[in-house]
């Protein structure tokens, strides 16, 4: 709104005498970094008032994980908010609003996944947290396989549109840039090279099909918002997490479809150029600012917990990005720790199955197993982003190795 107000009078007036400082809005770098500070102080300001109306309607977690001694650990967390995902996705639209360009395709979209996922967590947290229950003294939200339908729809509709709005024509007057924005990017193979003085698609690049594409989405997308949700198991674990990997893609996004007259960044540093990609980067400015301001309240210990209602949008969010700048395998690196915790689930339910209930872990996901070999929680929390930092730092440090 900021933004398309600040746009409308630049094109009716002369902005170098008129608008003066308000000219930075044209910049996509300053908004980013302005919708991280937006978003952690609309978090901050309506944080307390949201907690105490979680706290009267009674919805309140009592984490029960059928492991005595993890039980034991985790017992002082009972009757903690949760749906404090209110907060984010609140934060998260509200920046978008006021600071995105609102006739970007790829924001509009963005729109749709956030308050799909959203109405889709918010639902599961209702039904397992209030009296609005499935069955009388059951806990159980949405059955899996109705979240699972409605991330598969979800996704299934942002392939396709995704996948069509690359063969604009218009939009995409470039034939490299269609062929780009329908790329399988794979780790340490250049997306360009320079030849004859100019940048052409590498021999190397696959292309996808629209289905090969969708199917690529409907994974990422369904992987990305269930990894969070596991990881959503500690004070400020997910969060931290979050502000960390959105920030890498902050700028992932930025080097994807920023461009300069005849400088485009993508080709420099040889990873995929997507034009308008980079209004996205408002969007990942808005997920780390409001992530920093819910660990105010979301550190140890915990005042409130993000539930399904903020970890779904956040994980599908993170993965709709990756799909647009092309950066699904980037995102499984940067979101190292993610990827963890969904393997350690798989393994230890792969494996207690195959071998009549023995286990691999203490529990499942893995931060439990270390929080039971003896780390703290706060130790498991710490640590945990320290490896999410560092495979960021090592994540794009390979953008330069292509």
């Amino acid at each position: 709104m900021i933004y398309l107000l600040v746009k409308h009078l630049q094109e009716a007036i002369d902005s170098s005498t008129l608008l003066g400082p308000l000219g930075v809005f044209r910049w996509v770098e300053f908004r980013a970094i302005l919708a991280i500070v937006l978003s952690f102080l609309i978090v901050v300001l309506f944080a307390k008032r949201t907690i105490r109306w979680l706290v009267k309607q009674k919805i309140g977690d009592n984490p029960s994980f059928d492991h005595k001694d993890l039980d034991q650990l985790m017992k002082q967390k009972a009757n903690t908010p949760t749906m404090g995902g209110i907060l984010i996705v609140f934060a998260i639209f509200a920046t978008i609003i006021l600071l995105a360009d609102l006739y970007n395709f790829y924001i509009r979209l963005a729109m749709v996944c956030l308050g799909w996922l959203f109405i889709l967590g918010l639902a599961d947290d209702w039904l397992k947290l209030t009296t609005a229950r499935r069955k009388p003294g059951s806990r159980h939200g949405l059955y899996s396989g109705e979240k699972l339908l409605l991330q598969l729809g979800l996704a299934v509709i942002l392939g396709l549109f995704i996948h069509h709005w690359g063969n604009n024509s218009v939009l995409f007057p470039d034939p490299a840039e269609q062929v780009m924005s329908h790329s399988l990017t794979l780790p340490l193979l250049k997306t360009w090279v320079f030849q004859d003085g100019s940048y052409i698609p590498s021999p190397y690049l696959i292309v996808l099909g629209t289905w090969q594409f969708v199917l690529l989405t409907i994974f990422i997308i369904t992987y990305s918002s269930n990894a969070v949700n596991l990881t959503d198991g500690m004070d400020g674990l997910a969060g931290g997490i979050m502000v960390i990997v959105a920030f890498a893609f902050l700028v992932l996004c930025i080097i994807a479809g920023y461009t300069d007259g005849d400088f485009v960044l993508a080709k420099k540093l040889l990873v995929p150029h997507i034009p308008f990609s980079d209004e996205l980067a408002i969007v990942a400015g808005a997920m780390v600012g409001s992530c920093l301001g819910f660990l105010w309240f979301n550190c140890s210990p915990a005042q409130v917990f993000m539930g399904d209602s903020g970890s779904l949008p956040l994980g599908g969010l993170l993965g709709y990005i990756a799909v647009v700048i092309r950066q699904e395998f980037l995102l499984i690196v940067i979101g190292g720790v993610f990827f963890i915790e969904v393997l350690s689930v798989v393994l230890q339910v792969g494996y207690f199955k195959a071998s009549g209930g023995k286990r691999i872990f203490k529990c499942a996901p893995i931060h439990h197993h270390f929080h039971l070999a003896g780390w703290t929680e706060q130790q498991v929390v710490v640590r945990f982003w320290l490896i999410s930092a560092l495979l960021t730092a090592i994540a794009l440090a390979t953008i330069k190795l292509r």
